[in-house]
């Protein structure tokens, strides 16, 4: 039997793009099924009391998390467009159980890949923020600029100069930290480079 060669058609990007679109999409299904699960107890007459509140705040975070990764991690296309209103209420399902909100302050319809360049700029940014804060999202006339703001602020700089062009690119990252892996890459993808600032009390990024 011939040998075959490994299908070399799609990027990593591509692959990790692939798998992110794909894993997202298998749990929303059992997540769902979980908050319709609260949903029948509740309508049946099932006493309400703190611990059916906190599970079915923990689906609606989770859900929310769970979309925001699928648009951060997943497959986009030029094509695809997401509105605003799906965009505030997705914020503000994750804002929730949190100690960061989201104010989504753009107006209209998105393209869905430059709405992935905003959440993986605010996956970044909550990283400043591990005492809780606000980010906000923002249209200027140079390009959105996603911003953090906290009394407490910290900073990995290392970390944070891999924006640049993937300066750094040979330090190690944690899976939590693979955002700042992935933003430049994606910012090279459509031929664009973010720009940031720390600050004392937060940070900024432009897209």
């Amino acid at each position: 039997m011939p040998f075959e060669t490994a299908d070399t058609s799609l990027s990593d990007a591509d692959l990790s793009a692939l798998l992110g679109s794909r894993l997202c999409h298998d749990l929303i299904s059992p997540l769902g099924a979980i908050g319709n699960g609260v949903e029948l107890l509740a309508m049946s007459g099932q006493q309400s009391g703190p611990e059916m509140d906190l599970i079915a705040q923990s689906v609606t975070a989770a859900n929310a998390r769970i979309k925001f990764f699928r648009v951060a991690f997943g497959q986009t296309s030029a094509e695809q467009r997401i509105g605003r209103s799906e965009i505030a209420k997705l914020l503000g399902d994750l804002s929730s159980l949190g100690r960061i909100t989201h104010d989504w302050q753009i107006d209209g319809d998105q393209a869905r890949s430059e709405v992935k360049l905003a959440f993986l700029a605010v996956l970044c940014l909550e990283t400043l923020l591990p005492f809780g804060g606000e980010i906000i999202a923002q249209a200027t006339p140079e390009g959105w600029e996603i911003s953090a703001q906290s009394d407490k602020s910290r900073a990995d700089l290392t970390l944070w100069e891999r924006l640049n062009d993937g300066a750094n690119a040979g330090t190690e990252i944690t899976p939590a930290q693979v955002q700042f892996a992935l933003l430049p890459r994606e910012m090279a993808r459509q031929g664009r480079q973010a720009k940031w600032e720390i600050f004392e009390d937060g940070g900024m990024i432009r897209l």
